[in-house]
Formats: C-alpha cells, structure tokens, sequence
C-alpha cells in the first residue's frame, strides 16, 4: 500500500497500533477487512490534508475528541473539514476520535495518550465528570490547550468553549412548544443522551424554567442515558409513553429522533409538537417529511473556526484572544431550511 507518512502518523490518524498500520502496510496475513479500510482512509485522510497544507506555512496537528452519535459526528467532521480548508495563514490538520459510548477511563486513557503522542491542541466533547477535568488539567499543564466543544467543562483547565448558550437554546424550545400548545396542556416527553453532559444539563434548565414560570399547564416526563443511540432511546421512550397517556409533545435534546417517532407510531400516539436540536442527516429528512416541526440549530463552522482560533492564539504566542462568540441559535423549520452545514 503506497503512502508517503510515518507508520505512527497513520496509526494515529487511524486510531490503531503501529503494529497493526505495519501488517497492514505490509500486506502481512491475519488483518480484518475493517482494519485494511480504516487504514486506507486514514491515508487519504492524511493526503487530503497535506494537499491542503502544502505552500501555506506552519501545519497545526490538533486532535477532536468526541462521545457522540455519528450522525452528530459526521455533521462535525464536515464543518471541521470545510473550516480547515479555509482557514489562513495558519493551517491545521485534524485527527478524529468519535465514539458514540465511551465510558470515562477510556475517554481519559484515550486524552492521555494524545498528550502522550503530542498535539498542538484538543478539540473536547465530553461528559463534565472529574475523571476528564483532571485529563483536561494534565494537558494543559503540558502546554497543550483543550477547547469544549458544544458542552462545556466550565470548572476544568480548558482555554475556551465553542458552542451556543445552551440553557437559552432550552428556553427557546420551551416557548416553541408552549405557545403550540397553549391553554390545551399536555405533557412534554424531554429526552437526555446523557445527565452528564453540562450542555444537555443546561439546555433542560432552560427549557423547564420557562415551562415552570410561563405554562404552567404543561407537565414534562424526562427520559435519560439512551446516549442518543436508536435501540436504547426507542426502548425508553416505549417505557414512558406506556406509563403516561398524557404525553403528547417532545423536546428532543439527546436525539435518537427516527426511534422516538417509531415509539410513538407503535403506540399509535399523536405527537402534537417535535423540537430536536442539530440538523444532522436524519432530522433534515424527518424535517422536510414534516415528522418533526422544529430544529433548533447552531453553525457548527463558527465553532470549529472559534476553536482554530483559540489554539492558534496559544500555539503562536499571540496575546491570548478573547473568548468565542457563542454561535447563535436559530429556528429551522421545513420552510426556511439551509442546503447544507
């Protein structure tokens, strides 16, 4: 297999031992098609980026580390992708860690071992737990900076946080929802991927703020810890709406959407009203076939641009720059939808 990078810049791009990069380079028996394919594309991978960074300086190796559902990953690879081949005189090349689960030890042995390796910067996506502040701490004392991305980890060592104001991103939702439903009530199934995400924290305070003080008619059912997969959300979902006939609305913050309308649809449940956040491949298409009324969404290229930045501004010894703007949320509905992220 024809490349032209180091055996441990192709296994840290692909996520793999050099051991296995070296079997596979080497055509040597006992490799897995997927390994073979992950490693192709880590090279391509690779050649996308030195194209891009060939004649333009200094490259800027960062790292986005995420626990996320893939259709929210791809949306992020993408806008990282499209900000990249744009952002000048600098250039950075990234390197992707998604998972959808991970449990904390493994996303800390995963951050120590790209403090380990070396890396200009970290882009973060992680639950707000001790375990990760202390990673989070450790590399920034080894010079590294680390960058939230989308949820916070405001008592950690991180620089600066790129996303949107999650808790008005909840109150939005909330008036969203009230207002279509007024004087009539009802109850709001509000589904978390996680409690131990401080961007999901934050965006149900808001949300059950302005139902609390505003509509006071309408109750909220919260279901949690689907981790925005299809199997354990539709099975959490089907758990509630058998507990409570009253349910007749959704806020979906954690996603799992396709599932929670099968759940509904299985119940032979009406949803008067849907808000879900990202719009991602899947609620673009559940958007335009009206199965959901609502997507709060924010410009994920003005993240990834507000995390270059602030990497950057610590990589170059610039005077440190000031704190990203917080993306700003906006209201998509069927009628007013982007062609694309």
């Amino acid at each position: 297999m024809a490349h032209l990078f180091l055996v441990k810049d192709i296994a840290f791009q692909a996520g793999l031992s050099t051991a296995t990069v070296d079997r596979v380079l080497n055509g040597r028996p006992g490799v897995r098609r997927q390994t073979e394919m992950r490693v192709k594309a880590a090279i391509a991978e690779l050649e996308k980026q030195q194209a891009g960074a060939m004649g333009s300086g200094r490259v800027l190796a960062i790292d986005i580390v995420m626990e996320t559902p893939q259709r929210f990953s791809d949306a992020v690879r993408a806008a990282f992708e499209a900000e990249m081949a744009t952002f000048l005189p600098g250039v950075f090349r990234c390197r992707f860690h998604f998972a959808e689960v991970m449990k904390p030890a493994e996303l800390v042995q995963l951050l120590d071992r790209i403090r380990l390796r070396g890396t200009h910067g970290i882009v973060l996506k992680a639950p707000d737990v001790a375990e990760v502040a202390a990673a989070v701490a450790r590399a920034d004392a080894a010079g590294i900076p680390v960058v939230t991305l989308v949820t916070d980890l405001p008592n950690s060592a991180r620089i600066a946080y790129a996303g949107a104001d999650n808790r008005a991103a909840g109150e939005t939702a909330a008036y969203l929802i009230g207002e279509f439903l007024g004087s009539d009530g009802g109850k709001v199934l509000v589904t978390l991927s996680s409690g131990r995400f401080r961007g999901e924290e934050e965006r149900e305070i808001g949300f059950r703020r302005v139902i609390r003080a505003r509509y006071s008619d309408i109750g909220i059912t919260e279901i949690s810890e689907g981790h925005g997969t299809d199997a354990a959300t539709g099975t959490l979902t089907a758990a509630a709406l058998a507990a409570d006939p009253a349910i007749n609305a959704v806020y979906s913050i954690g996603g799992g959407n396709r599932a929670v309308l099968a759940a509904f649809d299985a119940a032979k449940r009406p949803v008067r009203v849907f808000v879900a956040h990202d719009l991602d491949a899947d609620n673009r298409a559940l958007l335009a076939a009206r199965r959901i009324g609502f997507v709060l969404r924010h410009d994920l290229r003005t993240d990834a641009r507000s995390a270059f930045r602030a990497i950057m501004s610590r990589a170059t010894a610039l005077p440190r720059a000031v704190s990203p703007s917080l993306s700003t949320v906006e209201i998509v509905t069927p009628y007013n939808m982007p062609e694309g992220d």
